[in-house]
């Protein structure tokens, strides 16, 4: 700005300090150039500077739209000087196109930079990292030699599921036991949240799902994750506001990426919902995501496991036996029951003693 201004500065003082030039009526400087006594002329808003015999004039502009033919016919080198207002307009244009093309590149990075999904290539979990799921986990064995080797299975016939959905309460493990199957299988695995495909801006959802596929496709064997799915898979509304046409939009995305790649590309779409009922029926019929699997809260056997594992670190008195605790965690999220150990021995250190009772787990279970 302070370079804009010196500019502008200068420009605006070079013509007013500048050389006087002697003024002469309009009619003798027609009557020089018919003569071709006028070398050239420079016309200004304003005023006319011309050249005579080597010598510097000035005179008035009548705006003719005549003039500048006439003076071109009598031999005379014309200039068309812009004048302060229009030299400063150009400036102020050059800086709002600057500005303007500088914000949309600006909210096209921040928005659909290449850089939104990012690409886990080891994600350090395995199966033994994650308690229960046994069930489970013994369905996606076959999974995940499909998905390292699909061009062996297609040859038997055998077809690897576009997607899996994983059902169950918030808190079990599903984003754990998707982070585990990548670390299994040793593929790569891509982790998106619905909140990663919304945007105040219209359009840059769907943009965004065509993204991560494109991505996965270059990654394969991949693992692409979308966690919290019904808050971008629920059922299509055509009608609705702008919010939901742009949800519609990102669900449509969705359908033709799912339609686009061949079970023989390796990539392998797991996705987390807390309702398989809230989403949209095309995405969930065979074809699309074929399998469906219920992640229950953790039985009593993983629950004394959990508790096990939660514990470590911690100081529980004689009576918080794993067993005991897994009793009193019945119908508890694995999230929960971490929570509730962890309030207890928070309760412990405000009453100053060094372990946590039974007492300290059921105000904790209450308090969350």
């Amino acid at each position: 700005m302070l370079l804009l201004i010196a500019v502008v500065g200068g420009y605006f003082a070079w013509d007013y300090f500048g050389a006087k030039k002697t003024f002469v009526a309009y009619s003798n400087f027609y009557e020089l150039a018919g003569k071709g006594q006028v070398d050239k002329a420079v016309i200004k808003e304003g005023s006319i500077e011309f050249t005579s015999q080597g010598k510097e004039f000035k005179t008035d502009n009548p705006d003719s739209p005549l003039l500048h033919e006439y003076l071109l016919q009598n031999r005379v080198s014309v200039k068309i000087e812009k004048d302060g207002a229009e030299v400063i307009n150009l400036i102020l244009d050059i800086i709002f196109y600057a500005i303007f093309f500088g914000a949309i590149i600006f909210v096209f990075k921040k928005f659909v930079s290449p850089n939104t999904f990012k690409v886990v290539h080891k994600t350090g979990i395995k199966f033994d990292d994650v308690v229960g799921m046994d069930n489970l986990k013994r369905d996606m064995a076959q999974v995940m030699k499909i998905m390292k080797n699909p061009a062996a299975y297609a040859a038997k016939g055998i077809r690897m599921p576009k997607g899996i959905l994983l059902e169950g309460e918030p808190g079990n493990g599903k984003t754990l036991f998707a982070k585990a199957l990548a670390g299994e299988a040793k593929v790569s695995f891509i982790p998106a949240r619905a909140t990663d495909f919304e945007s105040m801006l219209m359009a840059v959802g769907p943009m965004k799902v065509k993204l991560l596929f494109r991505k996965a496709r270059r990654c394969a064997p991949c693992i692409v994750f979308i966690d919290e799915f019904d808050g971008i898979g629920t059922v299509r509304n055509y009608s609705g506001s702008a919010l939901e046409t742009e949800n519609t939009r990102i669900v449509t995305a969705l359908l033709n990426e799912l339609d686009g790649f061949e079970p023989t590309n390796g990539v392998l779409v797991l996705a987390a919902t807390n309702s398989i009922e809230a989403l949209d029926p095309a995405l969930i019929r065979p074809g699309r995501f074929d399998a469906r699997f219920r992640v229950p809260y953790p039985d009593y056997n993983a629950r004394v496991e959990l508790a096990k594992m939660y514990c470590k670190g911690k100081a529980p008195a004689s009576e918080c036996t794993p067993e005991v605790i897994a009793k009193m965690t019945d119908g508890y999220s694995c999230a929960k029951i971490e929570s509730v150990l962890n309030r207890a021995a928070l309760l412990a250190g405000q009453a100053e003693r060094t372990e946590f009772t039974l007492e300290d787990i059921r105000r904790a279970a209450l308090e969350l």
